[in-house]
């Protein structure tokens, strides 16, 4: 291209540059058009910007709002664990409190006097041969060998050995275990023998002729002085001749669960008479009137 022809070629443009500026300065369309275009490819470029940032504060709430969620919930959480620990214990404590109301209702006579006690253990070191529990009274706290143990059910056995703290218990079904009983309906007297954990009790010495009877409650005579009369112990469970004595084969269980005890009552002696029964007060006695004396 010549020098002539750019030199047309610009002096066209600036001609026509300046009648589309004198134009606009008398209609004004340029500018406004411009200012039209101009907003709209400001807004087209700030739209999606300002969504952008929205987004990005939205997240940014949420996700405080998401942490402060997460921790009200493990509060909560914390909260509802504690009272479900509290509820539990309350429910142990209650259980507790029925089982010692029970065994405060146990009526016994003045020559005893019940005192409570927790059981620590079952059979461990050197007893574990026994039938055998651990409690939380010795010999200074009314623990003394050969203490009756009883609960609200019935005996449990006595204390075998003491410390001055806790004690040893034999269980009644310690095969060394004898307990003087009578039948409570028939009134048989018998001997209860222990056969061992899982065993049933054997009931020994009961005559041919006694009436015994299939779930008839053994209870304690008392007559070999080592346990109050009247406790329940065991109930019958099967009565049959014995084959090789002249007395009755007597099967019985306990009336009380001994693998699940938690609280006992020691029966301590006081030392006081025993009341006598109705059939053994003395009667009185009736005779002749006695002789008047001799007057002077």
């Amino acid at each position: 291209m010549t020098l002539r022809r750019l030199l047309l070629l610009a002096g066209i443009l600036l001609i026509l540059f300046l009648g589309m500026y004198s134009w606009n300065q008398r209609t004004r369309v340029l500018d406004d058009l411009a200012a039209k275009l101009g907003l709209e490819i400001t807004g087209a470029v700030l739209t999606p910007v300002r969504s952008a940032q929205d987004a990005a504060e939205n997240m940014w709430d949420r996700y405080f709002d998401l942490v402060g969620v997460r921790e009200e919930n493990e509060a909560l959480k914390q909260k509802v664990d504690e009272l479900e620990a509290r509820l539990l214990a309350n429910g142990e404590d209650l259980a507790e409190l029925k089982r010692l109301r029970a065994l405060v209702q146990l009526p016994v006579d003045q020559t005893w006097r019940p005192l409570g006690a927790r059981v620590l253990s079952g059979r461990m070191g050197p007893n574990a041969v026994l039938d055998s529990i651990t409690i939380s009274r010795g010999y200074s706290t009314g623990g003394r060998p050969g203490t009756p143990l009883v609960t609200h059910l019935g005996l449990v056995g006595r204390v075998l050995k003491a410390s001055a703290h806790s004690s040893i218990v034999l269980l009644l079904t310690d095969p060394s275990s004898r307990i003087a009983v009578f039948s409570q309906e028939s009134r048989a007297p018998g001997i209860l023998m222990g056969m061992g954990t899982g065993q049933k009790l054997e009931v020994n010495f009961v005559q041919r002729d006694a009436k015994v009877k299939p779930g008839e409650i053994i209870i304690t005579s008392g007559l070999d002085g080592k346990y109050p009369k009247g406790i329940p112990v065991a109930r019958v469970l099967r009565v049959a001749p014995s084959d090789y004595t002249q007395f009755m084969a007597i099967k019985a269980e306990p009336l009380v669960d001994l693998q699940h005890l938690e609280e006992v009552l020691l029966l301590e002696s006081t030392g006081a008479p025993r009341p006598l029964e109705p059939s053994e007060a003395p009667k009185e006695f009736v005779g002749p009137p006695a002789p008047k004396s001799a007057t002077p």
